[in-house]
């Protein structure tokens, strides 16, 4: 099969041709496994904000960076409740060559941001393939605690659970001729000063 990976971005021109690949007409999902998940979207949408990151822009209150897991874990719940602006506030390119990363900010997120019509297309893209069935209105995401290298931490997708569903099980759910074993989903998650961020979405296919 062919392998396909998306990388995303608080930025326009995020790859999102992974996802649409995967949405289609829904297959029967496999049962939830329990993963003993440790970190929950609730109450990282509830955590204080670190004081170094004054003044704060809009909807950052809402946002955990604290870790890894907490911001996956506020990424994927924005994703599901498509709320464009919190999923971009917690996402992140890292450092390359002699350029600085870029957060997640008022400027690139906000609702007068340039690249905020892209942000909100590719949301949608990724709301649908991680919404699991039933559907609710404030969904449960939690993520288990997964060992970083570094700054870095790639967290599998049968580690994030919504509403008790492990994420792998949702995406395929919702894919078609996708076979389970088949499919590799990893949520990266950097460090940049001090806060963690998603800086990168594997979707691999074969």
């Amino acid at each position: 099969m062919e392998q396909r990976a998306g990388r995303i971005g608080p930025v326009a021109g995020i790859a999102m041709a992974a996802v649409v690949a995967l949405a289609g007409c829904s297959d029967d999902a496999e049962p939830a496994a329990d993963k003993n998940p440790s970190v929950s979207g609730s109450s990282a949408a509830g955590a204080e904000r670190p004081a170094e990151e004054s003044p704060a822009p809009a909807g950052a209150s809402q946002v955990d960076r604290s870790t890894a897991e907490a911001a996956v874990a506020a990424w994927v719940t924005a994703v599901v409740k498509g709320e464009a602006e919190d999923a971009c506030l917690v996402m992140a390119e890292p450092a390359a060559g002699s350029g600085p990363a870029r957060v997640g900010s008022a400027e690139t997120c906000g609702d007068g941001a340039p690249e905020r019509k892209q942000m909100e297309k590719s949301i949608g893209q990724f709301r649908e393939s991680f919404t699991p069935e039933p559907p609710t209105d404030d969904p449960k995401v939690e993520v288990a605690k997964t060992p970083a290298t570094g700054d870095e931490v790639k967290i599998p997708a049968d580690r994030i659970t919504v509403d008790g569903q492990p994420l792998d099980k949702i995406v395929l759910s919702h894919s078609t001729g996708v076979e389970e074993g088949l499919l590799d989903i990893k949520v990266e998650s950097s460090r940049i000063e001090d806060l963690w961020y998603v800086t990168n979405l594997d979707f691999d296919i074969g």
